[in-house]
């Protein structure tokens, strides 16, 4: 089953969405947007950017556990990953990503 992005608002009328692979688990979370269509611009950004490697960059946050962010060409965050327990759970993350994030199935949440 293929993944798909989940679109919603929180109470202040602020929308995110997130990346969900195909076993429903969310593997990618975007940031706040003031309006729906600057998140679906955030989506089609995620859409375009998550096949190419160059645009995951790897981090560890300060207690170690490895995360990545997806970058855009303008090198601006428009996504965040989990916290993993190692590298390799970080990878395989990246790698759901690129196969995930292509998609243009959108849920409203």
């Amino acid at each position: 089953m293929a993944g798909w992005y989940e679109l919603g608002s929180n109470d202040k009328g602020q929308y995110s969405f997130v990346l969900k692979a195909g076993n429903g688990e969310v593997i990618l979370r975007s940031e706040q947007y003031d309006t729906k269509a600057s998140a679906d611009n955030g989506i089609r950004s995620v859409q375009t950017n998550s096949p190419l490697d160059a645009r995951y960059d790897r981090k560890e946050a300060s207690d170690g556990r490895p995360f990545f962010n997806l970058k855009a060409a303008n090198h601006q965050v428009i996504g965040t990953s989990q916290m993993y327990k190692d590298a390799a759970g970080r990878d395989n993350g990246i790698e759901s990503v690129k196969t995930n994030g292509p998609t243009t199935t959108v849920k409203p949440v």
